[in-house]
């Protein structure tokens, strides 16, 4: 139950006639009104998710490793925005850690997507020593990374 104001939301399905659903939906939207906060998560819209696109990245692309990941783009085609895959081999360890990875990479990505010079595809494949990086480690790397791959300023 979400209350403010005297307006009142409860996103419990026994309560909304429409169903948890669009209880869930008006949440959102409760707390994007009230709030002015929107989600920040990677919109699916920015994320490669096709074999032909990891492997057209593979073969075509650029390639940079920059201590604990790798690096691989190559400018966007078609695409009117950056677009991130993230690549997380099962050496690194079990789903919980490879889970750990992905999050990791795709917030960096994430939070520093605007500051990149040129719309690319990015491709980032973690290395065994990003399991025991925390979040300013990688941030360092990527944007290192980001710096010698010339996508952007300093």
């Amino acid at each position: 139950m979400v209350s403010a104001a005297g307006c009142q939301l409860q996103a419990d399905a026994k309560c909304c006639p429409t169903g948890g659903a669009r209880a869930a939906s008006a949440l959102r939207l409760y707390r994007i009104v009230m709030t002015g906060l929107r989600s920040q998560a990677l919109p699916r819209g920015r994320r490669l998710k096709h074999t032909r696109d990891f492997s057209r990245l593979r073969t075509d692309g650029m390639r940079l490793a920059c201590g604990c990941l790798i690096l691989n783009w190559q400018i966007a085609t078609g695409s009117q925005q950056s677009r991130l895959g993230v690549v997380t081999p099962r050496f690194l360890g079990g789903a919980v850690v490879r889970s750990r990875c992905r999050r990791l990479l795709r917030e960096v990505f994430r939070r520093h997507q605007d500051k990149l010079n040129k719309k690319v595809d990015v491709v980032l494949v973690a290395r065994p020593s990003l399991t025991k990086q925390d979040y300013a480690s990688v941030e360092r790397d990527y944007l290192k990374a980001l710096r010698l791959a010339k996508l952007i300023d300093g």
